[in-house]
């Protein structure tokens, strides 16, 4: 997964005017024999915003920016089969790039040393914020049939339970928090892969390691408000699934995330889990079931640590590309993408650069929600 994890100094404009020169020569450089056209300074009496193309440009080659989800190096490799297909179907050659962060890729795009970024959701929304006419979204991420994901709520004391708890996972349906059973043998039927189950041949199944069985996760009703004076450990003040949606769910619901609970950061998803089931902490949030990161060692989890409910959707990553590309072309990245991660082949190397399982069209509106807690947190200039 692509998590979101920005500072709001990453984001600021005046920080990016003097991040374009040093830092487009790491994003879009090749060998050391190659050259990158160096961008013009923007004078502060500029915009950094032109004036919109109203002519298609002629392209007889076109860049596509990734952010590190692993090694550079092995990143740089794994996206190479990718820029073939790419190249084939455009009829055009697609070179694809590593940028060194989220920020590489956003000044990037907006410069044009890139015409194609894959963003995750919370760097697209800043993207947009300091070049409002120069990118757009063209697809959204779809991760084991779902467009989106969200943040969950965790807990290790069964007291603030309002009913015993179950075998099952939270899923939002129709827009109300729903708590949905499974059994041992039958898993809740929700987006999320959850903990104590694996693909087998027929599908989902009871996950079995060498070291025995993994117990499925337990989840219960229960008031967040039971985390008012209390410590909630979270991933860091970066993490959108593991702090930023968290603190404005509990915001909206009248709970000062400041002030009412004591924040304490993990550092890390698995971390917070880890605290949590070491008791170390009794009220925790993460992504999705993160509880999978101890099942390996700690069969157990999935019983220890309970989900007590989630946040609203996240939007999956989205792939944007230069708004003044020529409509066709726009149309054609987006096929070429679909068809080929519905392929063996696309599949697997999708699944390794991203976990991406499919793509579907984006529909800006929502990022509404992303928006807000990009204002609410200061992670981008007014």
């Amino acid at each position: 997964m692509m998590e979101g994890k920005l500072s709001g100094g990453n984001v600021k404009k005046t920080f990016l005017i003097l991040l374009c020169l040093s830092m487009l020569l790491v994003a879009c450089g090749g060998s050391t024999e190659e050259t990158v056209e160096e961008p013009a300074v923007v004078e502060e009496s500029e915009s950094l915003e032109a004036p919109a193309t109203t002519v298609a440009p002629v392209l007889d080659k076109i860049t596509f920016g990734f952010i590190p989800s692993a090694e550079q190096t092995d990143l740089q490799d794994n996206i190479k089969p990718l820029m073939k297909v790419l190249s084939d179907g455009l009829g055009i050659e697609v070179e694809g790039f590593v940028t060194s962060d989220f920020s590489g890729l956003l000044v990037a795009m907006g410069s044009g040393q890139a015409d194609i970024g894959a963003f995750n959701t919370l760097g697209y929304v800043n993207a947009l914020n300091v070049f409002p006419k120069r990118i757009e979204a063209v697809a959204k991420v779809v991760r084991y049939g779902s467009g989106s994901y969200h943040g969950t709520f965790w807990t290790t004391d069964k007291s603030v339970c309002t009913s015993e708890p179950v075998i099952g996972a939270f899923e939002n349906i129709d827009g109300v928090v729903t708590l949905v059973e499974g059994s041992a043998t039958t898993p809740p039927d929700v987006a999320a892969l959850q903990v104590g189950w694996s693909f087998g041949d027929d599908g989902l199944e009871p996950e079995v390691r060498d070291n025995g069985t993994v117990s499925p996760g337990y989840a219960c009703e229960a008031d967040l408000n039971s985390m008012v004076g209390n410590e909630v450990v979270f991933v860091e003040e970066g993490s959108t699934s593991g702090y930023l949606y968290p603190s404005l769910q509990l915001k909206n619901m009248g709970i000062d995330y400041t002030k009412d609970i004591t924040q304490v950061f993990a550092g890390s998803h698995d971390g917070v889990i880890t605290a949590l089931y070491n008791g170390d902490q009794k009220f925790g949030v993460t992504y999705d079931d993160a509880r999978r990161t101890l099942r390996k060692t700690q069969l157990d989890v999935g019983e220890k640590v309970i989900a007590i409910g989630i946040t609203d959707e996240i939007p999956n990553d989205v792939v944007a590309v230069r708004s003044d590309l020529p409509e066709d072309m726009k149309s054609k990245i987006y096929t070429i993408l679909k068809d080929y991660i519905s392929t063996d082949e696309g599949y697997a190397v999708m699944d390794e650069i991203y976990g991406w399982t499919d793509i579907v069209p984006a529909d800006n509106s929502e990022f509404d929600v992303v928006k807000q807690a990009a204002e609410e947190f200061g992670l981008y200039d007014e």
